[in-house]
């Protein structure tokens, strides 16, 4: 009796493969061409103006106005460091990292970066000069006609 329910079992799986591998694209064909070669699209050039870019909503990363292409950025080098740090930005002119930064987890203040905001790339981006991939419908509160506190 078991042996009779896994071979019906056994079949019903062999038919459903079957089934299934008939919808399987063709993975080459005539149309395109897979070994033909197609133009990139060109890569977009980060802005390099040192504008500081106006925030989308309160506590977002600012982005990054300069490009970083060449920064090393590894756990033994971190050059955005040379310029945001606290002791580096009277000389570079440079703002400083947020002091939160500086904090653990439980809120205690180290003496150097703490090593969870040391990769800053994984919060901050550069403004690239590129089109939208998506679209965006946001709509900023003061558009709205969102009144302040005791503005009435």
């Amino acid at each position: 009796m078991g042996q009779l329910r896994l071979s019906i079992a056994l079949a019903a799986c062999f038919s459903a493969s079957f089934v299934m591998a008939q919808n399987v694209p063709e993975l080459s064909g005539p149309q395109p061409d897979p070994m033909r070669s197609v133009p990139a699209a060109p890569i977009a050039q980060f802005v390099t103006d040192d504008v500081r870019q106006m925030r989308a909503y309160p506590e977002q990363p600012p982005v990054i106005p300069h490009s970083i292409e060449g920064y090393q950025l590894s756990v033994n080098t971190n050059r955005c460091m040379s310029c945001h740090t606290r002791e580096m930005t009277r000389g570079s002119g440079a703002p400083m990292i947020s002091i939160t930064h500086y904090m653990t987890r439980e809120a205690q203040m180290l003496a150097d970066v703490s090593p969870r905001r040391y990769f800053c790339t994984q919060c901050h981006v550069p403004q690239a000069d590129a089109p939208a991939l998506i679209g965006n419908t946001f709509t900023d509160m003061s558009e709205l006609g969102a009144t302040g506190a005791g503005s009435e």
